[in-house]
């Protein structure tokens, strides 16, 4: 095997097996999008795509063999993440069906649900939608405004959209395609409110209009993601049976009497969602997936490119350029990072996920957070190295034809589906300044403010990933002292991430711990240090994906590719740190001295990654027939 195979093989992770399959069946089919198609048509097509992959048996994977599916979640996340190279549209599509909506059923259903729908969404007979967001609440669930109030007299729920603002909006599915609707809305009986709960209620009638209630409308042409047919949908007092509450986690009897095995509301609420962390998993895998494909093309288109030089007879390679090394190489760098930390993401949410018992809360929890924070670092990382690349292609980047402004356009929105990403940073550093305290619900500020932890240095280190050899790294730095610091030394660079996130996250917490009992005052204590907090979130998730990297590359087999690897991985470590220095130096982590050593080393990397740029393109392992850019084929 080629060293670019190795690389590949230590990328691909634990489901390699599943990415080799897609790259496969996937590449046989015609997924490429095409511009030249009407909104209906691009439906349309992405719709019979949907059923080409039925075969392939990555939709019954994300369902239990009990429900009808092959149990294999690890799969279903990895084989939706595959689309997204090819389509975004289809990912997105098949995301919708068999994760959101599909998820819903599963996980808030019970067995009669599973039996009357399952079977039929996994092979698209009923093909449904997620109608969460609201016009008026996106990332606040639980100030849903939808209603659905149970009638006793007739043994049915009515579901009622009250305000303007309480339209379920965006809703992938709603503008043609979706028959059924997996509906969050706040469920009332006897006068009282028990929180959001789900309910399926029908949309179309076989001839695909809409049912008496329904009213569903069409956004039409977004930024991005043309195949996919999102809308609007306002309910007018529309009557379901009692049956169609997913009554898992919540039940009304036939009189009305409401009761739940979580006694707490916004416990019940939070485990609930807990349930349906697949879409956010995915969202981010799916993310990194089309910014390797971008990576690749403006990382190929490098190397043939060619501008300027010492004379007009020796025009010079864009990849020899320092700038344009610059430019590329730690992008690549990080989206290996992040490929190594999706991939223990999703080996963690498959063992919880496949256990017979449920997790214990916090491990559930700790993996809720390191979803919500790996999804926000792996979008806006799309966003900035899509960009990148698509300028770095000149005006042949801007054709559609070499696919990187649909790329763009189609990874755009994921910043803020699946959570507005400053929103997600904050959900996970709330998560560590309460120790993961069960008595903190949501991002309730003031609550957040009243269990901040005293000491957060435990809590750093417990929820250290791959703790041994990490701690084995750090133990084994050279030297103590900043003139000692050799900053190519993993373990060196494990204890400046670990360093600088134990002081944020101790001095968020002594922040927060000022204010009193008054909640005025405890809000106002949060705001002023949300920014803070925020940050305290992405220096966690930056040490947990330096982490996954080195856990990564231990497993690598291969002594070439292991130190070709531990070469990428300084590159993303030091990058980070260079990007940061005025924190590291402000705080006195780093001289003046060391500072100027980080940029030298930085350069240094570049130098010795360029000849294996094209190596480090094809561990990505998107086939190069399958890049669909015009300007690589001359």
């Amino acid at each position: 095997m080629t060293l670019s195979d190795e690389i590949r093989i230590a990328l691909d992770g634990k489901w390699r097996h599943v990415r080799e399959q897609s790259r496969k069946e996937l590449a046989e089919m015609d997924l490429t999008y095409d511009h030249d198609l009407t909104l209906d048509e691009a439906r349309a097509r992405v719709l019979e795509q949907m059923h080409k992959l039925v075969p392939t048996g990555i939709p019954a994977a994300g369902f239990r063999v009990s429900s009808g599916g092959t149990g294999d979640p690890g799969m279903a996340v990895t084989g939706i993440e595959m689309l997204a190279q090819f389509d975004l549209s289809l990912m997105v599509k098949a995301g919708v069906q068999w994760g959101l909506f599909g998820g819903a059923i599963e996980n808030l259903g019970t067995d009669k649900h599973h039996q009357k729908y399952i079977p039929g969404l996994i092979n698209l007979d009923i093909i449904g939608c997620f109608a969460m967001t609201e016009t008026g609440h996106g990332s606040d669930v639980q100030s849903l405004e939808t209603t659905a109030t149970y009638d006793p007299a007739t043994q049915e729920f009515v579901i009622n959209s009250p305000t303007p603002s309480s339209r379920k909006d965006y809703i992938g599915g709603a503008a043609s395609h979706a028959q059924v609707a997996a509906v969050f809305a706040q469920l009332i009986t006897k006068g009282d409110s028990h929180g959001v709960h789900c309910f399926v209620v029908p949309l179309r009638d076989e001839e695909g209009n809409d049912l008496p209630g329904i009213t569903t409308s069409d956004d039409k042409h977004k930024g991005g993601l043309g195949a996919v047919d999102n809308g609007r949908i306002t309910f007018d007092q529309v009557r379901i049976p009692r049956d169609n509450l997913l009554n898992k986690y919540g039940q009304v009897d036939e009189g009305g009497t409401y009761s739940s095995p979580i006694e707490s509301s916004n416990a019940r609420f939070f485990t609930m969602l807990g349930t349906l962390i697949r879409g956010r998993i995915s969202v981010g895998g799916a993310a990194s997936a089309a910014t390797e494909v971008a990576l690749s093309i403006a990382g190929r288109y490098a190397l043939q490119r060619r501008q300027f030089g010492p004379d007009k007879d020796h025009e010079v390679l864009l990849m020899d350029y320092r700038m344009h090394q610059r430019r590329l190489l730690p992008l690549i760098a990080k989206s290996y990072a992040l490929r190594f930390a999706q991939n223990q993401l999703v080996a963690r949410m498959d063992r919880v996920q496949s256990s017979e018992e449920p997790p214990p809360p916090h491990q559930q929890r700790e993996l809720e957070s390191r979803a919500a924070g790996l999804k926000a670092a792996q979008t806006w990382h799309a966003t900035q190295a899509i960009q990148e690349a698509r300028e770095a292609c000149g005006g042949a980047g801007y054709l559609a034809e070499n696919r990187l402004t649909t790329l763009k356009g189609d990874t755009d929105v994921f910043t803020t589906f699946e959570g507005d990403n400053h929103v997600l940073f904050q959900l996970v550093a709330k998560e560590l300044l309460t120790s993961y305290a069960q008595e903190v619900g949501g991002l309730d500020p003031v609550g957040m403010v009243r269990f901040a932890a005293g000491t957060v240095a435990d809590v750093v280190k417990e929820r250290t990933a791959a703790s041994a050899l990490i701690q084995r790294l750090i133990d084994a730095r050279p030297g103590n002292s900043d003139n000692d610091h050799d900053l190519l030394d993993r373990g060196t660079q494990l204890n400046l991430f670990e360093d600088r996130e134990e002081h944020v996250l101790e001095t968020a917490a002594r922040r927060l711990r000022r204010a009193g009992k008054d909640p005025v005052e405890a809000f106002k204590v949060f705001n002023a240090a949300q920014d803070h907090v925020i940050r305290a979130g992405r220096v966690h998730i930056e040490r947990i994906v330096l982490e996954a990297f080195t856990a990564g590359i231990a497993r690598c087999e291969d002594p070439e590719a292991q130190e070709l690897l531990r070469d990428v991985c300084s590159l993303y470590a030091l990058t980070a740190i260079e990007e940061d220095l005025a924190w590291f130096m402000g705080h006195n982590r780093l001289s003046d001295v060391r500072a100027k050593t980080v940029t030298n080393l930085v350069n240094e990397l570049l130098e010795k990654l360029r000849p294996h740029t094209l190596t480090l393109i094809e561990g990505f392992g998107v086939p190069e027939e399958t890049l669909g850019a015009a300007m690589l084929e001359g």
